[in-house]
């Protein structure tokens, strides 16, 4: 992988015409990545990237997701971009609709084994745009030790009205609230919403025709439901976002929430716990948000093909089967199609309810804008919590507002 500096073409000019031989021997790409840490898997193959392209190095810039994202996108911007970028897929619209990116190259070899909908998260108008690295889907999380201190027995609740009781019942005899509820200025704030969406039925963006599909009784349902659970909620839910539900469900101050499959690592070991699939709306199937981060390749580094090489060795099964199990993601590929024997998943209890719900489950939606994307949700989502409108009010402004974004 060559370390993708982002060295301007115009600033190349005439050297390059002089200094070919050298550069064609000794090239740098920037490679940054999301996240503000490094992980083995990815370093690892990194390393074996560089032995296997003699002089070229990779440069790896890991940078926090507060800011990583809005990185890359203003040094592409201004004509200086990264070779390469581990980021939320969520960024590849906006970067593919400026002329920033590539399409990526995803091998014959890899295709056929993705998961349901995995490429899904990176194809606009039929075009795939990045490279899937990583994936999760979601899970609901129920503290068994509440639950039965509130009298009632631990056991998956099936549709939304089983989930608001039970909810309701550890809030009104416990010292915890029923759930947790996701409400800041925040792109999960969108997440833990699409998880109940899509187990309602519902449809952001068609995929077929790109149309908005928001402003509809699925949609409306769902907020109804968020209204509803806002009474067996922690208090002032639009201050809270994931990760802070996460401890305070260490904590034993709320009863239940949505979490990832790393949620059981990132648990308390005292705490007796049952995790069960995302709870269907009156017009859907249990469901759950299909999101991945992804690898795009930067137009105009002078390192695209090297990057393409990078990007393909980091999505081979091999690679990306030890950053799933290193990280503890959903399985992006289904690996017994790559010949792996026993994958970690498999005869798990805990993973089948992570996997099983990824046919069944919706993408990111992926606009231009993303951040006016997740201002659309925020704004509904915090409108209802705050009861500052009623849920057809809100339901159809945020229509009017993804026609606004798209």
């Amino acid at each position: 992988m060559k370390t993708l500096i982002l060295m301007k073409s115009m600033l190349i000019g005439a050297a390059a015409l002089t200094s070919f031989a050298s550069t064609a021997q000794a090239q740098d790409l920037h490679f940054i990545m999301c996240g503000g840490e490094i992980r083995a898997a990815d370093q690892d193959v990194v390393d074996a990237f560089v032995a296997a392209n003699e002089g070229v190095t990779v440069n790896i810039e890991a940078v926090p997701w507060g800011t990583c994202q809005d990185k890359s996108l203003t040094l592409a911007s201004a004509g200086d971009p990264p070779s390469i970028s581990y980021m939320g897929s969520r960024t590849l619209r906006q970067l593919a609709n400026n002329d920033l990116i590539v399409p990526s190259q995803i091998s014959d070899d890899t295709r056929g084994a993705y998961q349901p909908g995995i490429l899904n998260t990176v194809t606009v108008e039929g075009v795939e745009w990045g490279y899937p690295r990583a994936f999760s889907t979601k899970a609901l999380f129920i503290n068994c030790g509440l639950a039965e201190a509130a009298g009632v027995a631990c056991e998956a609740p099936k549709t939304w009205d089983d989930m608001y009781a039970m909810a309701k019942a550890i809030n009104d005899n416990t010292e915890a609230a029923g759930v947790g509820l996701a409400g800041k200025d925040f792109d999960n704030t969108m997440h833990q919403f699409l998880n109940y969406l899509y187990s309602n039925g519902g449809v952001v963006i068609d995929s077929a025709t790109g149309e908005n599909m928001l402003d509809s009784d699925n949609t409306r349902e769902t907020l109804a439901f968020y209204e509803k659970l806002v009474s067996v909620a922690q208090e002032g839910p639009t201050a809270w976002e994931r990760s802070q539900l996460k401890d305070l469900y260490n904590d034993g101050k709320i009863g239940m929430y949505i979490d990832g499959p790393w949620g059981r690592s990132q648990h308390n070991d005292d705490i007796s716990e049952i995790t069960v699939p995302v709870p269907h709306g009156p017009h859907g199937d249990n469901g759950t948000l299909l999101i991945t981060d992804s690898i795009a390749v930067f137009k105009g580094s002078g390192h695209e093909d090297l990057a393409h090489q990078l990007a393909g060795m980091l999505t081979t099964g091999e690679s990306q089967y030890a950053l799933d199990t290193e990280w503890g993601l959903t399985p992006i590929f289904d690996y017994a199609k790559l010949g792996i024997e026993s994958p970690y998943y498999e005869g798990d209890d805990y993973w089948q309810v992570f996997v099983g719900g990824i046919g069944k489950g919706g993408p990111e939606p992926l606009v231009e804008d993303f951040r006016s994307l997740q201002s659309v949700f925020t704004n509904m989502i915090q409108g209802i919590l705050l009861a500052d409108d009623t849920v057809d009010n809100l339901v159809a402004i945020a229509g009017e507002e993804l026609d606004e974004a798209l």
